[in-house]
């Protein structure tokens, strides 16, 4: 028997699997719910699943184990330390790390600061909560830049980055963390570890993190929105690539960033017009799984909307939208498992049409044929609120369903025209 155990298999754990192997560290294995053949790459790499889930002193759980589940609480009183991947990637790896977090935009500005560091000729990579894992890329990188969950946060001990990067404190995940306040502790804890040799990239005019950064000693480098989030992320991505550059010792070149921000790389799934029917307007945002971000979409669409709303409930403040829907969306599509039951917070405000085919491709193209009925103009906004993985892989996965379902209904792609 090992005195480390990992909780939780799946893409995260067998990467820290994996991880351990490269570094010759022993370790045993747990998942509830095992599927047969994670189980057998696991011991293939030469790990045992763990005989009974007792006398390990240090655990590492998958971000989607939650961190009240009873069996990390049994272990915790015995005096096993509970931590996730960041954490072990900081105590087991030399490379300066940029942890970057906030309700929404993290993905963009995650991406962003690698790019802007690449252009000032640091061998920077990026991963994390997106994809490649950290684990994959710690070793290999200069300085790698973290995206990090709440998840994530709310399991490091130690962890300290050289910068982090706060970008806003919205509403979610209140299905896991319960409240609001929980959620937001969770994000903090990123700033848990700074010192007055690091630096912290924030958002001014967010009150709640004005608030919750009072007492952290880092240097602060504030900065305020712009125009539209994608401008706010790439401009707390080169603030943190400048930043990081200054304690690198290492002279930043304003040209170079000016040029790179040009260049910066665009994410699937954010909220992005992508094609045209007659006067209607189809507008990717499958990643607004979060209520900050789905009433953004929904004040930046062109009215009226049509709204492909759905998924997987994750216990966002729906009611708090009734606004927004009453001044700008005509008719709800209400896709996946919870849609229908989401949508009727709004059943006095708009048409609710609720989608009922159980696939997710057939569910989006009766979504877009609804919608196409019902519009001459406006858009058709997909802002879905819930998580996709009832109908679909990832949001990855719906963002593409829904760019292929427009297309072969008639849309025509903007520019091509």
């Amino acid at each position: 028997m090992s005195e480390r155990l990992v909780f939780g298999l799946g893409r995260s754990g067998l990467g820290v699997l994996a991880y351990l192997r490269r570094k010759g560290l022993p370790a045993d294995f747990h998942d509830d719910r095992p599927k047969a053949e994670e189980v057998a790459q696991a011991q293939a790499w030469g790990f045992a699943p763990a005989a009974q889930l007792s006398g390990y002193r240090e655990v590492i759980a998958a971000p989607g184990v939650p961190i009240d589940h009873p069996a990390l609480g049994r272990l915790r009183a015995e005096g096993a330390e509970i931590l996730g991947e960041a954490e072990l990637a900081y105590r087991l790896s030399p490379t300066p790390l940029i942890g970057i977090t906030g309700t929404a935009g993290k993905g963009t500005a995650t991406v962003a600061t690698e790019h802007f560091l690449k252009a000032l000729g640091f061998r920077a990579l990026a991963g994390g909560n997106l994809d490649p894992p950290l684990l994959d890329i710690v070793d290999q990188a200069e300085v790698a830049v973290v995206e990090l969950s709440s998840f994530q946060l709310e399991r490091i001990v130690h962890f300290r980055p050289r910068v982090a990067v706060l970008l806003n404190l919205g509403v979610d995940h209140l299905d896991r963390h319960k409240t609001l306040a929980a959620y937001h502790a969770a994000k903090l804890n990123l700033l848990r570890n700074l010192t007055p040799e690091d630096a912290l990239v924030y958002n001014a005019a967010d009150e709640r993190i004005i608030e919750g950064i009072q007492g952290c000693v880092a240097r602060r480098i504030p900065f305020w929105p712009q125009p539209t989030p994608r401008q706010t992320n790439l401009l707390a991505a080169r603030l943190a690539a400048r930043a990081y550059a200054e304690l690198a010792g290492k002279a930043v070149d304003e040209g170079v960033l000016e040029q790179a921000q040009a260049t910066a790389p665009q994410l699937e799934g954010r909220f992005e017009a992508f094609a045209r029917k007659g006067e209607v307007t189809f507008i990717d945002d499958s990643i607004a799984t979060r209520f900050d971000a789905v009433r953004a979409a929904l004040l930046a669409a062109p009215r009226p909307i049509a709204w492909i709303l759905g998924g997987v409930d994750k216990g966002a403040p729906v009611a708090e939208l009734r606004e927004v829907v009453r001044e700008r969306v005509r008719v709800i599509l209400a896709v996946g498992r919870d849609g229908p039951r989401m949508a009727q917070w709004f059943s006095d405000l708009a048409e609710v049409v609720p989608i009922h085919e159980a696939e997710g491709q057939a569910a989006l193209r009766k979504a877009v044929q609804e919608g196409l009925k019902r519009l001459q103009s406006g858009s058709i906004l997909l802002a879905p609120l819930g998580t996709s993985f009832d109908q679909f892989k990832d949001y990855k996965h719906r963002s593409k369903v829904f760019r292929q379902v427009a297309l072969e209904l008639g849309a025509v792609p903007l520019g091509g025209e």
